[in-house]
């Protein structure tokens, strides 16, 4: 690969198996592939702590904390105080993921909703950005986001999934769009079609590792030095070069997640 500015994997889960097992290792693979930063992000209080842990125990991580929508039916009011109570370390750069999944509905929409908002009025109250999940629950999710407007709402939609009318919509909002590797997918031409209608300034990209590996690596676990591959395709997919989609994505990251620069 050539050499470029340095790119951030906005979204992993170094806490997962197999990632958890090799951290270091990762990390190496990471750098060579000129992927600098990575956060790690939480989906409920054990995986957050974990983020957070990893994040002060190593210096190109940084974390996120949250309680994803598929463990809403398992949270108790202290959890909120506690994730509250940890918002405010060096570690923590996001609140997330949080959000809506009608797909596999693991929590019942209304609770979903429930634990969503009080996540969303932490966030905005601590200042921090939010990282945003929508599965089959486009309209829903807008309809909460568009209710935060004027209250300091910054933040992404992870591992964006929908066209350029959702796209449209979602910058509106003033969030960020990021990017993984279900965008090499032959069949992903929706997606496709979104990342040439984004502006590059408002674009991220990432990898949700150990998930969603792209072509050629599809079907494998993932892992942040992969995030290059999914630089590489948005560059094809804009017309631009690939120290261009550096560049750019990483400033966003900074931008958003406040992260220092290398």
């Amino acid at each position: 690969m050539e050499k470029i500015d340095y790119l951030v994997d906005t979204h992993a889960h170094l806490d997962m198996p197999p990632l958890n097992g090799e951290i270091d290792r990762v990390l190496d693979r990471a750098k060579i592939n000129q992927v600098g930063q990575v956060i790690s992000v939480g989906i409920d209080l054990d995986s957050s702590k974990e983020a957070v842990r990893i994040a002060a125990e190593y210096e190109p991580v940084f974390a996120a904390i949250g309680i994803h929508p598929h463990e809403a039916k398992n949270v108790q009011q202290e959890d909120f105080e506690r994730l509250q109570g940890m918002a405010s370390l060096q570690e923590v750069v996001a609140w997330g993921e949080i959000g809506l999944d009608f797909f596999k509905e693991y929590s019942p929409p209304d609770m979903q909703r429930r634990v969503f908002e009080e996540q969303l009025d932490l966030a905005t109250r601590v200042g921090l950005p939010v990282i945003i999940h929508d599965r089959d629950a486009h309209d829903a999710v807008v309809e909460i986001l568009g209710n935060y407007a004027g209250q300091g709402l910054k933040g992404v939609f992870h591992c964006f999934s929908g066209g350029m009318d959702l796209a449209r919509k979602v910058l509106d909002l003033g969030l960020y769009i990021s990017i993984t590797g279900v965008v090499t997918f032959p069949k992903s031409r929706q997606l496709q079609d979104a990342v040439r209608y984004v502006p590059i300034d408002r674009l991220l990209v990432e990898t949700d590792s150990p998930f969603l590996s792209p072509v050629p690596f599809r079907g494998k676990p993932n892992e942040p030095a992969r995030v290059a591959i999914v630089a590489k395709t948005v560059a094809h997919l804009k017309d631009l070069s690939i120290q261009e989609v550096a560049h750019w994505t990483t400033a966003n990251a900074r931008a958003l997640f406040g992260l220092p620069r290398i």
